[in-house]
């Protein structure tokens, strides 16, 4: 029986920081954002990016494109800047020879993860990219959970793994869907709280040998 393992992308298959942060200067240089500004953008895109963000942006700092042009300039950076970690896709390559289920669910605008998805090489490394946008909920649902194993012909209720670095949204959301877990730490902590992941690696090579060689 091919086992499923659902990954997230962002910060896990791949980097998504350090383009926008490059996105974020270059953004607030070209606009004359001061340093407070500019914090201020860096934090509130690293909650949520989707059009209506910049909506918010535009009214916020008194831009004068639209907010669909925003969109489109912050996309275009994104998708032929990111990349993925070294090894991520020799990994992915590896989980699915050896006969797994590869699935990235996502939260974010169809459009712009599956450029991300696309440039990097992840899409064609995996079964299936499936967006909250897509699906029309966003993770920790576990709609997007169950729509992403449908998504590679997968079985949600014979069970799989979840890989992110999201405690809330890939630990928690994991876990709500019946599934086993694996958190991408990045060198962080486990916060104190209710839930465990079966197991935390530094980053998704880490987890992918895991998968690969104790994973049943």
């Amino acid at each position: 029986m091919q086992q499923l393992v659902i990954f997230d992308l962002d910060n896990t298959l791949v980097d998504r920081q350090g383009p926008l942060a490059d996105w974020v200067s270059a953004f607030s240089a070209h606009h004359a954002l001061d340093d407070h500004d500019r914090v201020r953008l860096l934090q509130f895109m690293r909650e949520r990016c989707c059009p209506s963000t910049f909506e918010v942006i535009r009214a916020q700092f008194g831009l004068a494109p639209s907010p669909e042009t925003l969109w489109r300039d912050y996309c275009a950076h994104m998708a032929r800047s990111v990349t993925c970690f070294p090894g991520v896709l020799d990994g992915l390559a590896m989980l699915r020879s050896a006969g797994w289920n590869v699935v990235v669910a996502t939260n974010g605008g169809t459009e712009i993860q599956t450029a991300k998805a696309t440039t990097s090489g992840v899409a064609d490394h995996v079964d299936a990219v499936c967006t909250s946008e897509a699906v029309g909920e966003r993770k920790p649902d576990v709609t997007i959970f169950e729509k992403a194993a449908a998504a590679c012909g997968a079985d949600l209720a014979l069970g799989g793994w979840v890989v992110g670095d999201g405690v809330e949204t890939d630990i928690r959301g994991g876990r709500a869907a019946g599934l086993r877990t694996i958190w991408i730490s990045g060198g962080r902590p486990w916060p104190e709280g209710d839930i465990v992941p079966e197991h935390i690696t530094a980053d998704a090579c880490q987890a992918i040998k895991l998968l690969l060689t104790t994973a049943s």
